[in-house]
């Protein structure tokens, strides 16, 4: 499957559709450099942007539960290594 890397979204809209536009910003650049490039822009009904953040949600929800067990310390999160002088 292919897909671009973006490390940037901005989100715009209309009285008919919401716009996101994602891009890759690098991280040094000169004053007079345009500090990214668009690599997509999604146009979405509001049906459709609702939909998405509900998704969204879910999916982060998701991934902060298994981060968050990753560091209970019965599945060896949390441990500190040797202290170092």
């Amino acid at each position: 499957m292919g897909g671009v890397y973006a490390n940037f979204a901005n989100v715009s809209h209309s009285d008919y559709e919401f716009t996101v536009t994602f891009a890759r910003v690098d991280h040094e650049v000169e004053a007079e450099e345009v500090p990214g490039v668009v690599v997509s822009r999604v146009n979405l009904s509001p049906r459709f942007m609702r939909e998405l953040i509900d998704a969204m949600e879910d999916n982060y929800s998701k991934w902060l539960t298994r981060e968050g067990i990753k560091n209970l310390p019965e599945y060896g999160g949390g441990q500190t290594g040797p202290e170092e002088d």
